[in-house]
């Protein structure tokens, strides 16, 4: 009897036929497609709710106190996703017509539907750095003569830590530091995509609030790392996130009972930033076996919970890819001969035992 099990990638729906028998996929393809615990679920239940555009909901008020709190900010506003937190941080930061410093690898650029053209109506101005990270030295260069009318007013600077694209890198202390120190110097608002802010505090050690005060506005996402459901939250003065809300209620990202999703955020943050170690044990387990491998050119460095694999065929990539995923490991294409592997919440050592057996053995 055959059994059918149907995995979703980023870009394709990928539907495969397993005989005599279901098999357990091990999904790699990224640390959002986690499912709530059983505990998780039951602080859903539990939660008590209000209508939270009339800012009513008792739980969506507490994750929001207890993520600024955490990381040193006055306010916080809980929103639908990254992209939505990011994409109105933007648009307060910036008006129409002006300019938006980042690296050219960044989700803000790459992966959000072109919204900063779309909402911000900004230009961005695209840095080169090391992994998906902007190397200092290079921002002041990108900064326009303000008395030059051909230019635009360059208005914001945009970090992404950890860098997805980089393969989840970490920036360094100093490195963070001196971006600081310019944007200060040149009165220019420096905005966080901390997609995966936790990841990146485990592997640089500091305390939020300390970590915070470099940034003026956060957003942090709860269902990646974390494991909730859907949510993330943006960060910033009092002032900031007022306006925040507003362009949050245009956007259409007004929730009413919210809290049943932010109280997966709030179980998320009590119980799941202390195993985050465990996922980059396990990503560097697998690079380290990926990196033998006969078919793989190169692995670029793991800092976190990100394995990127530079393929020895790049044209190879697509038939990789699908030749593992009938052997149960979902991964993902991550551009031109690269193939990205994420652990998260979800695998376990027994999944990831699985993962390494089907890789030493699967031949191309």
């Amino acid at each position: 009897m055959e059994a059918k099990k149907a995995v979703k990638g980023m870009n394709q729906s990928i539907t495969f036929t397993i005989k005599t028998k279901l098999m357990r996929i091990v999904d790699f393809r990224s640390d959002t497609v986690t499912l709530p615990t059983p505990a998780m679920l039951q602080s859903i239940v539990q939660a008590p709710l209000g209508d939270d555009v009339f800012q009513e909901d008792p739980t969506v008020n507490l994750l929001e106190s207890t993520v600024a709190k955490q990381f040193g900010k006055e306010a916080a506003l809980f929103c639908a996703s990254g992209t939505q937190t990011n994409q109105i941080a933007i648009m307060v930061h910036t008006t129409p017509g002006g300019e938006v410093i980042c690296h050219e690898e960044s989700h803000i650029y790459k992966y959000e539907g072109g919204g900063i053209a779309r909402n911000s109506q900004c230009s961005m101005k695209l840095i080169q750095g090391n992994r998906g990270r902007i190397a200092p030295s290079l921002l002041g260069p990108c900064l326009n003569n303000p008395k030059d009318l051909h230019l635009p007013l360059t208005q914001l600077v945009s970090v992404e830590d950890t860098a997805n694209r980089g393969g989840g890198s970490v920036y360094t202390l100093e490195d963070l530091y001196a971006i600081h120190s310019f944007c200060q110097k040149n009165h220019l608002p420096l905005h966080l995509d901390g997609a995966r802010i936790f990841n990146a505090l485990v592997v640089n050690g500091m305390q939020p609030h300390v970590y915070g005060e470099l940034f003026d506005s956060i957003s942090i996402c709860l269902s990646k790392g974390l494991g909730a459901p859907v949510g993330s939250v943006l960060l910033g003065t009092r002032e900031f996130i007022n306006k925040a809300r507003r362009i949050r209620k245009v956007l259409g990202g007004g929730m009413r009972q919210a809290g049943i999703l932010a109280a997966a955020g709030l179980y998320a943050l009590e119980n799941h930033v202390e195993r985050i170690p465990l996922d980059h044990l396990r990503a560097n387990q697998l690079a380290n076996l990926l990196e033998k491998l006969p078919w793989v050119r190169e692995v670029l460095p793991v800092e976190t919970n990100i394995v990127v694999v530079v393929l020895q065929d790049a044209s190879q990539r697509d038939a990789i890819q699908s030749e593992l995923l009938k052997h149960g490991i979902a991964c993902i294409a991550f551009g031109p001969g690269m193939l990205r592997f994420v652990t998260h919440l979800n695998i376990d050592d027994s999944g990831l035992e699985q993962a390494i057996s089907v890789l030493k053995n699967v031949t191309f």
